[in-house]
């Protein structure tokens, strides 16, 4: 966890928020350009409200970098130079004689300076982020203890670390909202960016988001493409359950030679090399090997595991459809909470088999944080 509070926190919501108001300002309008015409332009906000406002020789126009939480470095640009993608803060007030609202400012990040932004902070969040299940919170000492997997990892927050929360309706990045420390329990998920300390699993953490969310390991009984929905038996519970698949949700597959690393690494948790247990020539770098008969891919996955993130593991595995899903698949599931009998899939993971016969619970510890910070695919909005 596409991106980057984050109603819902884009790159201009932030922005938003970062302006004052007061009584008698002029209603702020946010969202995406649908459509620019030569003195109208028309707003989509992500309520899926649509607004036509007018403008005038006297509307500002300027264009700010995402991020920016003031116009101090802004620039002038013309109507003309709006795109249909590109996120507003438009400053309106009311029109007469039923005329549309007039704009008396918009501000505007181009949809290509957004995109940009935002695969640089996926990539931070891929280089720098670690995941797992709360084990505990220490507000004395602003700490939060961490498990991906047999690894433990100690999050330590300062007064400038961002902490977001995931709704617990929704998969979606750019719902979460403002959080703090003392939100965050033993049993959520959570992942952080930061620094690690050198030779240990001390991260000082830039940026935190944690949510409620649920694991689910099963196999599958059946799947209804045209509902977007399968149905599993939990490992558990032994029980059904009907999981929703979105567009939000990503769904992969571990290749067998991966999963049988992944396994390895979760049988020997303190061996370096996926296979035998012994780092090998990698031991002065701290990287994994791979030995004889053991392909770099399997060995790939168990350097992920050994960095606590099979996230980053996720990214490089095949996408999978629901029809590509059978009767008999295991499965391991991170979803909402949803009910007993129901939930959706933030993240679904084929090809599991080896890593639950190899330890259940450490499997989905691991998994469990592999969630990515924007669903499925990229916020437009622009955050990860």
């Amino acid at each position: 966890m596409v991106a980057t509070g984050f109603g819902p926190l884009s790159a201009m919501h932030n922005f938003a928020q970062a302006q004052t108001s007061s009584p008698g300002q002029p209603t702020r309008i946010v969202g995406t350009v649908s459509a620019v015409n030569d003195t109208t332009l028309t707003i989509k906000s992500d309520a899926g409200v649509t607004t036509i406002v007018n403008a005038s020789d006297s509307t500002r126009v300027l264009r700010a970098e995402p991020g920016a939480k003031s116009l101090v470095e802004a620039t002038s640009i013309r109507l003309a130079d709006l795109s249909v993608g590109d996120r507003v803060l438009v400053a309106v007030t009311p029109g007469t004689g039923g005329a549309p609202p007039l704009a008396t400012r918009i501000v505007a990040m181009k949809q290509g300076d957004i995109a940009q932004r935002q695969q640089a902070e996926q990539a931070d969040w891929q280089r720098r982020g670690v995941g797992g299940i709360v084990k505990s919170v220490d507000q004395s000492t602003t700490t939060v203890t961490i498990a991906a997997g047999s690894r433990l990892f100690v999050i330590h927050t300062t007064p400038k670390t961002i902490f977001r929360r995931y709704d617990p309706d929704s998969i979606k990045f750019s719902d979460a909202k403002a959080s703090s420390l003392d939100q965050i329990h033993p049993g959520d998920q959570l992942r952080a960016r930061g620094d690690r300390s050198p030779g240990s699993n001390d991260v000082t953490a830039d940026e935190v988001v944690a949510g409620s969310f649920r694991n689910i390991a099963g196999t599958v009984n059946s799947v209804d493409a045209s509902a977007n929905t399968l149905t599993i038996t939990d490992l558990a519970t032994k029980k059904p359950v009907v999981i929703r698949i979105t567009a939000d949700s990503q769904m992969h597959k571990l290749p067998d030679m991966v999963a049988q690393g992944l396994a390895a690494r979760l049988k020997n948790p303190n061996g370096g090399d996926a296979a035998q247990g012994s780092q090998g020539s990698g031991a002065a770098t701290g990287t994994v090997q791979p030995a004889s008969g053991v392909s770099r891919q399997a060995a790939a996955g168990a350097q992920g595991v050994q960095r606590g993130d099979l996230s980053q593991v996720l990214q490089r595995t095949p996408v999978v459809q629901l029809s590509d899903l059978h009767k008999g698949d295991a499965v391991m599931i991170v979803a909402t909470r949803g009910t007993s009998s129901a939930a959706t899939a933030v993240t679904l993971l084929a090809g599991v088999e080896p890593l639950l016969t190899a330890s259940p619970a450490a499997s989905q510890s691991m998994f469990s944080a592999s969630w990515n910070l924007g669903g499925g695919a990229a916020d437009a909005a622009g955050t990860p």
